[in-house]
């Protein structure tokens, strides 16, 4: 039995995790995480039926007796989280997008913690991000390479961190290649050049989340598209990253070493 704690437990992807996770014989939920000043703090979830855990806006008291913490909140949330977690022993499985590189740095630094970090805990984009490199080491620079990435009218950062990963992915491909970044294009700005990979950000209505990966050559194109319907896809995969992690020795590791990628 693996026990987790949920942060932002009353946010749409804390009710997606706390679904999945109370539909998983091999999990129990010891503790819920809101920010200060949440009007559930004090109170069971509501997913839970009234019973325990109670609500809380201390994340070292949720992470009392959890084996590991299960985060999808903002960068400076997850980083206080993070710190909590460490000094507990607690593992943590970070999904939160828009972490800033030198954010990842400061975690990445700590000795000793287990945790797992990924801007998109989806199977199915953890796959696309690993053909994305596949496949932009197959091509080469004969194929341009554009992203485009949807999602909700709520999203606070563009491009998305799922976005992103794609980009490095496609440049983990081409070592060497002095790739120009554009995000967005508008006005009289001539031929697109040889090395750009562009991101374009859409955001209407509630769409989930919906990426797509252009590989577009001479009188042929390529594309890779992943889309997602609901938050179950992204707690499923956090859920089984926690399994996985209380499993394994101290390190940071990804998704793909989750999926055996």
């Amino acid at each position: 039995m693996v026990k987790i704690a949920i942060t932002g437990a009353c946010g749409k992807m804390g009710r997606a995790i706390t679904k999945m996770a109370l539909e998983d014989p091999d999990i129990e939920i010891t503790g819920f995480v809101e920010m200060k000043g949440h009007p559930m703090i004090g109170q069971a979830h509501d997913l839970m039926g009234g019973s325990p855990p109670i609500i809380t806006d201390d994340p070292r008291e949720a992470m009392q007796g959890a084996d590991v913490i299960v985060d999808f909140t903002e960068a400076k949330a997850s980083l206080e989280f993070f710190k909590a977690a460490n000094e507990l022993k607690v593992a943590d499985v970070i999904g939160t997008t828009a972490l800033k590189d030198d954010e990842i740095r400061t975690i990445q630094e700590v000795k000793g913690a287990r945790i797992v970090i990924s801007p998109n805990m989806s199977i199915g984009m953890n796959i696309l991000f690993d053909l994305a490199q596949r496949v932009s080491s197959l091509v080469g620079d004969a194929y341009d390479a554009e992203i485009v990435e949807l999602h909700h009218r709520w999203k606070k950062d563009a491009p998305s961190g799922s976005a992103l990963k794609i980009k490095d992915s496609v440049l983990a491909g081409q070592i060497g290649r002095q790739w120009t970044e554009v995000f967005g294009r508008q006005g009289i700005i001539g031929e697109r050049k040889k090395d750009e990979i562009g991101i374009m950000s859409i955001r209407g209505g509630d769409i989930v989340g919906e990426h797509t990966l252009y590989f577009a050559g001479i009188g042929e194109r390529l594309e890779l598209t992943h889309k997602a319907w609901s938050r179950d896809n992204f707690a499923q995969g956090a859920l089984t990253a926690a399994k996985w992690l209380v499993r394994q020795p101290p390190g940071i590791y990804s998704m793909k070493d989750v999926l055996g990628l």
